[in-house]
């Protein structure tokens, strides 16, 4: 307008109002602008994830390469074998366990324990390859792992994690969602570890809905679910990792029952977060800063007051009062 008046020396009624309409035009087409920009800069996002994605190193092989397959019936017995074995969660990160060295008989039942950090849950996760060695190696029953194709190593280890992994489905679904085992196994599993009352008093019993992630069933429920699955896999070498740190102390009871009976020939290597869940067992692995610091019975650790056992059995039994 104000060149218009500049040049005419005049400005009607119409003009006036074309110029205002225009100007309405222009906020609400510059919104429009601004909008397409922030879905161009979204979409841009999107675009450099899956190129992340794409770039990310691959897992090692699926499969055992031809000739290295492990006997059909590995591991049989469950011994584990650290050999001066070290490990990192990324090249560019410290070492989370350090040149850890220790033999785990057949059978034995283990409990490795320590102050958060320490390296506990490394230690699992080693055992399945989710993070890879940095020196040294992991042997079950004389086979190293580093040459076992990762579908067969994972699926012929038991792992009961701290958070249950259930699937929205039936509960014979989660219990069995490969479909190899009868009715009647099912049902002594779930007695086993003292679901069966439960289960029988469901209207669909077996066929029971289990929501994602098993939301309508209380935490103790579905990591018994997660022990019944496991007793039906009657696997060699079970890890529990922080298993029973969530759940009230009659569940944990009922788990460290199972324990006792269901797998008493099979190698227990369970990561503690309850002292007084591994003081019965065999032998007890301390580790601190990614280091095997002590590793003996737990009647030895105890009683060696500058132990680092003794002071958590300590710490332990000062929270518990």
């Amino acid at each position: 307008m104000a060149v218009f008046s500049r040049d005419w020396g005049t400005a009607t009624a119409g003009l006036i109002g074309l110029a205002i309409s225009k100007s309405l035009d222009i906020t609400v087409i510059l919104g429009f602008l601004v909008r397409n920009i922030n879905d161009a800069e979204m979409s841009i996002v999107s675009v450099e994830r899956l190129l992340e994605y794409r770039d990310c190193p691959q897992e090692a092989s699926w499969k055992s390469s031809k000739g290295r397959e492990p006997p059909s019936d590995w591991p049989s017995r469950g011994a584990v074998y650290f050999q001066k074995y070290s490990c990192r969660y990324r090249p560019e990160l410290d070492l989370s366990l350090r040149g850890i060295t220790a033999e785990i008989k057949p059978g034995e039942k283990v409990g490795i324990v320590g102050r958060t950090g320490a390296g506990k849950t490394s230690f699992a996760l080693a055992l399945f390859r989710i993070i890879e060695a940095a020196e040294g190696r992991i042997l079950i029953d004389g086979v190293n792992i580093a040459k076992v194709g990762l579908q067969e190593l994972r699926s012929r280890i038991t792992i009961i994690p701290q958070d249950p992994v259930l699937f929205s489905g039936t509960l014979r679904f989660n219990l069995d969602p490969f479909n190899v085992y009868k009715d009647h196994e099912l049902w002594t599993a779930l007695e086993q570890v003292h679901l069966k009352q439960f289960v029988e008093a469901q209207p669909k019993k077996l066929f029971y809905e289990i929501a994602e992630s098993g939301e309508n069933i209380s935490v103790g429920q579905r990591q018994l679910l997660c022990m019944a699955r496991a007793i039906l896999r009657r696997s060699p070498l079970i890890v529990l990792d922080e298993a029973t740190a969530s759940i009230d102390s009659q569940t944990d009871e009922l788990i460290q029952r199972a324990i006792r009976t269901e797998f008493s020939r099979s190698t227990i290597l369970t990561i503690a977060h309850r002292i007084s869940t591994v003081m019965d067992y065999d032998r007890i692995m301390v580790l601190s800063a990614g280091k095997l610091v002590e590793f003996d019975t737990p009647e030895k650790l105890a009683a060696e007051k500058t132990s680092h056992f003794h002071a958590l059995v300590k710490n332990s039994s000062n929270i518990e009062k």
